[in-house]
């Protein structure tokens, strides 16, 4: 069974995200646990992360459906001192703002080496970020997505994400989350039956499904190998009805968070619906 739901607003209370999610009719969530483009954030109301464990345990999101997004301003790849610390301390915020909430996952992007330094030393930077946030925390693990491949953006390749996950000490609490729209725009081939199982051949052996932790179901609006990251509604994209079709019945793909990120949230009940309906367990 797939755990399906969207990203939906944890505003003004993070309590609000799994009351929107629970009347979505979603089986998992994502929400932003700061504000998305803010190095800072007041720290929750008590009775606020309270409410959010009880919805959450009154709804039956459990800790492996509930993926919360890393704020957009974070960098863990910076070739910049000062924004590198920055971006460190707020992971480092956030991993513990889901600590207190109860929840096990965190995704973020893995970061951008600005154009300053190689693609090989900003990889490990942001692996040394990731061990200096999982050192200071627990319990909680960091789950790298995959890029559309714009600008100077990391992750783009299943070799980033996996080269990423070799210098983590502690694998135990790393894991990657694969959005079908970046992966599409980088260049991934799910156009036919054949390349939709040679692409996960790929991906299971420069990654392996052990890590697979999550998934954004987004259909794509350019097409593939394009490395512009524009999402669309579920089969009305270059991926199509058929991809998502495809997905729903992959086996490898139970158990996990597949959050929808596509651009129109009046239609996220529908989504959920028809991707429900199409999971064949």
């Amino acid at each position: 069974m797939k755990y399906i739901g969207a990203h939906v607003s944890s505003l003004p209370l993070v309590s609000t995200a799994p009351r929107v999610a629970h009347a979505l009719g979603a089986d998992a969530f994502s929400f932003n646990l700061i504000d998305a483009k803010r190095w800072s954030t007041p720290q929750y109301d008590p009775a606020d992360v309270e409410e959010f464990r009880r919805l959450c345990e009154e709804y039956g999101y459990g800790p492996d459906r509930i993926l919360p997004h890393s704020a957009f301003v974070i960098n863990l790849g910076s070739p910049d001192s000062r924004k590198l610390h920055l971006s460190r301390i707020t992971f480092v915020d956030e991993l513990k703002r889901c600590m207190q909430l109860g929840v096990k996952l965190l995704n973020f992007h893995p970061g951008a080496h600005l154009k300053l330094i190689s693609e090989e030393e900003s990889l490990s930077i942001v692996a040394d970020s990731i061990n200096y946030a999982l050192d200071r925390t627990e319990g909680v693990t960091a789950v790298i997505e995959n890029t559309a491949g714009q600008g100077s953006n990391l992750g783009y390749s299943f070799e980033h994400l996996a080269a990423i996950i070799d210098r983590v000490a502690d694998k135990s609490r790393v894991g990657v989350c694969i959005d079908t729209c970046h992966a599409s725009a980088a260049g991934y081939d799910f156009s036919t039956p054949d390349a939709y199982e040679a692409t996960w051949k790929e991906f299971d052996r420069v990654i392996g499904f052990k890590y697979l932790r999550g998934m954004h179901l987004n259909d794509a609006m350019k097409p593939t190998g394009s490395r512009i990251d524009r999402h669309a509604s579920i089969g009305k994209g270059t991926l199509g009805s058929d991809f998502f079709a495809c997905l729903m019945a992959d086996r490898r793909l139970d158990g996990i968070p597949m959050i929808l990120e596509t651009p129109d949230p009046l239609i996220w009940n529908v989504e959920i619906d028809w991707l429900k309906a199409h999971d064949k367990h």
